[in-house]
């Protein structure tokens, strides 16, 4: 629309240019009729020698008006470029105070906490459906975030088979190139069948030094999976502990099913996410101690009610929980630090979305990004602090 409208004014500006330009070819053309024809009618008097200079002072006249005119146009012109390269350069600088008002990217060690806070998220770095397709849209992927020396480059995914809601075998990759085309998965089946005792249940689930943290089927309880011995061990949480979608994710478009229990890292370790009934349904942190079998440890009540909460991921000891905005931008709104235990409800940064809803969201310390599952496509973001 702006290129037409530019254009049209461009057209309207060298109408009025060719309207000068031919106006005084036309005048011109006049004079020198009447020049001619004076000529042919000299015969020496007075008033054809007058009438001669009268038609030369015209045309003198004419083409002076005319170049005046020419020339103010020109300064117009002039004057117009000048305004369109001044806003051209204000533009450009508040383009450049934007970027450089944007928080650089993340330059922490793998599993260090030393530049506060996280500031904003930068992305997606990562976009593509899985060799799945679109057939499965509850699932999760990411990296172990402290992996066995010679799996650092590895990559994980389930996808949940049964209902959107039970997953039995964790697939794994060498890279994350291959994560993407499928080439070369190596599959480990917790159970035979789906759904079955130590089934996995729900899209929130993660992965720490070689072992598998997930919502076992059916109960309140936190199961770990060995990847080396595949043997499960579990940890009861809280017997009001919500499960089977009492205190799921979701929004008020849709509800996030079998999400009760959401499984976290960051640089400390795994952390479970969940809500009791005693706690009102609001959310609860609890330390998981990676022991074989897995400890409860410390954890933290907050007055955020979980089921107005579309995810939650861990970054350096602080919990943030994201909101369904709408069908384009999840937003980061909400933050608890478990080291001071202070709460915000007042964070405002904006994740860019490749599709409507994210069934599943964790960050991993190792290289600062925030993996997701997004309605069977696998995402990416940066964090930036």
């Amino acid at each position: 629309m702006l290129n037409f409208l530019f254009n049209c004014y461009l057209c309207n500006q060298m109408t009025e240019i060719d309207k000068l330009v031919l106006g005084l070819q036309h005048r011109i053309r006049q004079l020198l009729d009447n020049v001619f024809m004076l000529e042919k009618e000299d015969n020496g008097n007075l008033y054809a020698a007058v009438s001669l200079r009268i038609i030369e002072l015209e045309l003198l006249q004419d083409m002076e008006e005319t170049m005046t005119e020419l020339e103010n146009f020109d300064h117009t012109q002039v004057m117009v470029k000048q305004r369109e390269n001044q806003r051209i350069k204000r533009d450009l600088k508040r383009c450049k105070e934007e970027f450089n008002s944007t928080s650089p990217a993340p330059t922490l060690s793998p599993g260090h906490c030393g530049l506060s806070r996280m500031v904003n998220v930068s992305g997606p770095k990562t976009y593509s459906l899985t060799v799945y397709g679109t057939s499965y849209p509850y699932g999760a992927w990411g990296r172990d975030a402290n992996p066995a020396p010679g799996d650092e480059n590895k990559y994980w995914l389930v996808v949940l088979s049964s209902s959107n809601a039970y997953g039995n075998f964790i697939r794994q990759y060498n890279s994350l190139s291959t994560t993407i085309l499928g080439i070369g998965p190596k599959d480990t089946y917790i159970s035979s069948s789906n759904p079955t005792t130590n089934t996995i249940q729900g899209s929130n689930m993660v992965m720490y030094a070689s072992a598998f943290y997930y919502n076992c089927y059916n109960t309140y309880y936190v199961c770990q999976f060995n990847l080396t011995t595949r043997a499960v061990s579990t940890v009861a949480l809280p017997s009001d502990t919500g499960y089977n979608s009492k205190f799921p994710f979701g929004h008020l478009g849709t509800t996030y099913s079998y999400t009760d229990m959401d499984f976290v890292t960051d640089e400390s370790g795994v952390y479970v996410i969940y809500a009791t009934t005693s706690n009102f349904g609001n959310v609860i942190i609890t330390k998981v101690e990676t022991s074989n079998p897995p400890v409860l440890n410390q954890t933290w009540s907050t007055s955020l009610h979980k089921k107005t909460v579309t995810n939650t991921f861990m970054v350096c000891g602080v919990l943030y929980a994201t909101r369904y905005l709408d069908k384009e931008i999840e937003e980061i709104f909400y933050s608890y630090d478990t080291k001071t235990n202070e709460e915000r409800y007042d964070l405002r940064i904006h994740i860019k979305k490749m599709q409507t809803n994210i069934k599943y969201m964790n960050y991993n310390p190792r290289d600062h990004l925030l993996y997701v599952y997004s309605d069977a496509y696998i995402v990416t973001y940066e964090i930036m602090f």
